[in-house]
C-alpha cells in the first residue's frame, strides 16, 4: 500500500479509518450469521433502536469538543422524560393527547436546557471541572427523578406519544430521521457558524481563544445548554419506545455515549471532532452489539469485546504511521 493509494488515504483520518472498522464488522456480522443478520427486520430493529444512545453520544461530542464532559445527559434524558409523562398523564382528555404531547414535549426540551445552563453554569462561571460538575448534577437529576415518581414507571401515555420512537415515515423510522436532522444541524453548527469555530478553538487552545477576546463563559454556557437540550430530546425517544418514563432508563448509555464519541474521533483533551465520525461510530456499534447478539454472545463478553474495540482504536488513531497530520 503506497502513500498516494486510495486506502492510504482514507487511513490518514480518524473518519477514514472508523468508515473501514464499520464496513468490516457489518460483512463480518453478515458472514457469521447471514440469515438473520442481513433480514429486513433486524435492518429495521436496529434503525430503531440506536437513536436512543446516538442522540447521547452527539450531546456528549458537542462538549467533549471544548475539553469537557457531560456525565449528567442520562439523568437530564430521564428527569425531563418523567415531568412530560406526569403532564401527559394528568393532562390527556379525550382523542389521542396530541395537543397535550405538543406542550408536555415543549416544557421537556425547556427543562433540558434549564438543567444545561446549570451544568454550564457550575463549569464556566464557578470554574468546576466538567466531569465533576456533570457527575454531581447528574446525581442531582436522577434524584429529583426518583422523588417525583418514587423509583416507579410513569405509565398511562397517550397514543400519540407513541408516534416519536414507533412510527415510520415513507417507510423509513421516526427515530432514524431524528437523529440524521439532529447530526446534519449539528454538524452545520459546528463546521459552518462562528459558535463552532469558537468551540474548536477553545477546545484546542483555551489561552488563545482569550486572547482571541471569545466570550469563555458564555459559549460554555450555550454548549452546556444545547448538551441538555439534545439530552431532553434523547429522552423523548426513550419514552415514546418504552411507552413510559422511569428514573433508571437507558443507565447503560451513559458509558456507550462517551465510548462513541472517543471511538468517532472525537479528542477527549478537545479542539477536533466531526460529526461524521460519531455517526460511522454509532454504526460500528449497533452493527457490531445486534451481531453478537445474533450470535448468542453473553452481555459479559460483549462489554468485553466493546472495550477491547475502544482500546484497539485509540492505539490505532495514536500510531505514527495512522496518526492525523497536522
Amino acid at each position: 500500500m503506497t502513500d498516494n493509494s486510495p486506502l492510504a488515504r482514507l487511513m490518514t483520518s480518524p473518519e477514514g479509518r472508523l468508515a473501514v472498522i464499520a464496513v468490516a464488522v457489518f460483512a463480518l456480522m453478515s458472514v457469521l450469521s447471514p440469515d438473520r443478520f442481513l433480514s429486513l427486520q433486524n435492518m429495521t430493529s436496529m434503525a430503531f433502536q440506536f437513536p436512543e444512545f446516538a442522540i447521547l453520544a452527539l450531546a456528549m461530542t458537542v462538549t467533549m469538543l471544548t475539553g469537557g464532559i457531560d456525565l449528567s445527559v442520562v439523568g437530564i434524558a430521564n428527569m425531563t422524560a418523567i415531568i412530560a409523562a406526569m403532564i401527559m398523564t394528568r393532562l390527556t382528555g379525550a382523542g389521542d393527547g396530541t395537543a397535550v404531547m405538543l406542550l408536555a414535549l415543549a416544557a421537556s426540551l425547556a427543562l433540558g436546557m434549564l438543567a444545561g445552563l446549570f451544568n454550564g453554569l457550575l463549569v464556566a462561571n464557578l470554574g468546576l471541572p466538567p466531569i465533576l460538575a456533570t457527575l454531581g448534577s447528574g446525581l442531582i437529576f436522577t434524584g429529583i427523578a426518583i422523588a417525583l415518581t418514587g423509583g416507579s414507571a410513569v405509565m398511562g401515555l397517550p397514543p400519540a406519544m407513541a408516534w416519536i420512537g414507533n412510527s415510520t415515515i415513507l417507510g423509513i423510522p421516526t427515530p432514524l430521521i431524528l437523529f440524521a436532522v439532529l447530526a446534519g444541524a449539528l454538524s452545520l453548527l459546528l463546521t459552518r457558524t462562528a459558535f463552532g469555530l469558537k468551540v474548536q478553538m477553545y477546545g484546542a487552545n483555551p489561552l488563545a481563544a482569550r486572547f482571541a477576546a471569545i466570550d469563555i463563559t458564555g459559549m460554555l454556557i450555550r454548549v452546556y445548554v444545547l448538551s441538555g437540550a439534545l439530552a431532553a430530546i434523547a429522552g423523548m425517544v426513550v419514552m415514546s419506545r418504552a411507552n413510559s418514563a422511569k428514573a433508571d432508563y437507558g443507565s447503560s448509555y451513559l458509558l456507550l455515549a462517551v465510548l462513541i464519541a472517543v471511538l468517532g474521533g472525537v479528542n477527549p483533551y478537545g479542539g477536533y471532532g466531526r460529526i461524521i465520525g460519531v455517526v460511522l461510530a454509532v454504526l460500528a456499534m449497533q452493527f457490531l452489539s445486534s451481531g453478537l447478539n445474533m450470535i448468542g454472545v453473553s452481555n459479559f463478553a460483549r462489554e468485553l469485546i466493546w472495550g477491547a474495540l475502544l482500546i484497539f482504536v485509540m492505539i490505532v488513531n495514536t500510531w505514527r504511521p495512522f496518526a492525523r497530520r497536522t
